[in-house]
């Protein structure tokens, strides 16, 4: 394939058959997470990142990416990651391991070939990679699995690290801070942009229309609610994945912090003239969301798109991993999935339920009607006018 004048941005695919392989526009950025929001249906994505996760992964099949090409281990045997799976199962070609250069000899906008782990940038070959294959990716996750139990006694390390740094705020909700958003005694709606929101929301419409629950939106699980149609109370995060229209929606903001107070994302906040509630924690911003709604008494706390599973956990690496846990620990029985919440809810008022209503409200109407004097008088009034209306048509035809 070939892409004339081939160092101008904004150009797409297109077919050539005497280059094999892809050619397209590159985007490039070490965090995919903010690739993704910029990246456009047939380009191709240069990024950095070990251990290429689900979330990440679906997010690039979803934005239409034509080609992966990563200068870290896609999959480093850590732990069983499903991204590089999933890129395969969508037909993504994926080179893995390329050459760290690439981020440095490539502009963002530059149209590159792809082929065979090779990168060419005009008739320049500018890396090279191991392109993946099912096989390959299934040996590596065999492998993957087999050191789980390295990681999860590192884990269990990394937990007691963060009980001694956290235990405050996890056992006497020490440092949670005031909000004006009543949640007492009411259901929480938190949403992540993680595994499955989309589905999970959808599912999730009579609950919501029915119990008309707080709706708290984690960075860009505000984006997400608004994209369903709702606008969420409030906004928790360090605000680095979450649009300008989410910020400026009315919702209240709570800036996720570091413990020393730093708060990167209040910056952000000041410039739309917005005023945010600060949140020092080391935790990640889906554990603080659950622990403000559960220090401010919520009934109940159902979560969409975040971590459940051990791979999720792993996903998110040791730290996080560790506060999500323990925050889990915390909350306890309080806190359900999403799919727990769509499995076990039925409206209280089922549609055959709903149906009876009506006709035996009608036909008591049409009893009411029948034996008090006003009805009988209306069911006179309706018998004349109906003894005219046939009289007028049948004058018609005669």
């Amino acid at each position: 394939m070939k892409v004339p004048g081939s160092r101008m941005p904004g150009l797409r695919v297109r077919k050539v058959e005497d280059l094999p392989g892809v050619t397209a526009v590159a985007r490039i950025d070490r965090r995919t997470k903010r690739l993704t929001k910029r990246l456009q249906p047939g380009e191709i994505a240069i990024i950095d990142h070990v251990d290429v996760d689900r979330v990440s992964a679906e997010a690039l099949v979803a934005c239409g990416v034509a080609a992966v090409v990563n200068v870290a281990a896609g999959i480093s045997g850590r732990y069983p990651n499903l991204g590089p799976q999933i890129l395969l199962e969508a037909g993504v070609p994926f080179v893995d391991n390329a050459t760290p250069e690439l981020f440095e000899r490539i502009k963002d906008g530059d149209v590159v070939r792809v082929h065979e782990g090779v990168v060419h940038l005009d008739d320049e070959v500018v890396g090279k990679g191991e392109e993946q294959t099912t096989e390959a990716v299934e040996a590596a996750m065999a492998e993957a699995r087999a050191g789980l139990a390295v990681q999860i006694e590192a884990f269990a390390v990394n937990t007691m690290e963060y009980v001694r740094g956290e235990g405050k705020l996890l056992i006497d909700g020490v440092g949670v801070p005031e909000i004006r958003t009543p949640m007492e005694g009411r259901h929480v709606l938190i949403v992540v942009r993680g595994y499955h929101y989309k589905e999970d929301i959808a599912t999730l419409r009579p609950y919501i229309r029915e119990y008309r629950p707080v709706l708290i939106g984690v960075d860009g699980g505000a984006d997400a609610l608004l994209e369903a149609g709702y606008l969420p109370d409030v906004i928790v995060g360090d605000f680095d994945s979450v649009s300008t229209k989410a910020l400026s929606c009315g919702a209240e903001l709570v800036v996720h912090a570091y413990r020393d107070g730093r708060a990167p994302g209040l910056e952000r906040v000041h410039q739309l003239g917005r005023e945010a509630v600060i949140f020092p924690a080391t935790g990640t911003s889906e554990d603080i969301a659950m622990l403000l709604a559960d220090d401010k008494g919520a009934e109940l706390i159902v979560a969409v798109g975040t971590h459940g599973t051990l791979e999720e956990f792993l996903d998110k690496g040791r730290s996080g991993m560790a506060s999500t846990f323990l925050t889990r620990l915390r909350i306890g029985s309080k806190l359900i999935d999403a799919k727990g919440v769509s499995r076990l809810y039925r409206s209280r008022i089922s549609t055959p339920q709903l149906l009876l209503l009506v006709i035996t409200a009608l036909i008591t109407m049409g009893v009411a009607l029948f034996i008090s004097p006003i009805g009988q008088t209306w069911l006179n009034g309706l018998q004349d006018a109906w003894n005219a209306f046939i009289f007028w048509l049948v004058g018609l035809f005669s």
